[in-house]
């Protein structure tokens, strides 16, 4: 997750492997989105996937975004352009709901179904 905890972003998905992998982050939240979604997370210890992985802000970009590495097991539903580049989502995903009906062993993997994000 981009951001921090009060101001999340959504990264993740598992790929067909089960790795988790960065898949594209959000347009920026809604005030009581990121609430809401923030009531959710909880910080991830050591061994996290993204251990050490930097993110940039755009395309091409060399600023360094701050990242909180969170427990991947929260579910949201989100739209995406059907333009992936290298496995990646070309424009932000729009956030649509939490999916607290839904554990990330429910969710297609990366390729494999509807666009929805681990985060």
């Amino acid at each position: 997750m981009t951001g921090t905890l009060t101001r999340p972003g959504l990264l993740g998905r598992h790929d067909r492997n089960g790795l988790l992998r960065a898949v594209g982050r959000t347009v920026p939240l809604r005030p009581d989105v990121f609430r809401q979604v923030g009531e959710h997370l909880a910080v991830a210890g050591p061994g996290h996937p993204f251990e050490g992985v930097r993110f940039t802000s755009t395309w091409a970009s060399r600023g360094v975004l701050d990242v909180v590495l969170v427990h991947p097991d929260l579910v949201a539903e989100v739209s995406a352009d059907r333009a992936v580049d290298l496995g990646v989502f070309r424009q932000p995903l729009r956030f649509q709901r939490l999916r607290l009906d839904a554990t990330v062993a429910d969710v297609p993997r990366f390729g494999q179904g509807p666009a929805a994000a681990a985060g």
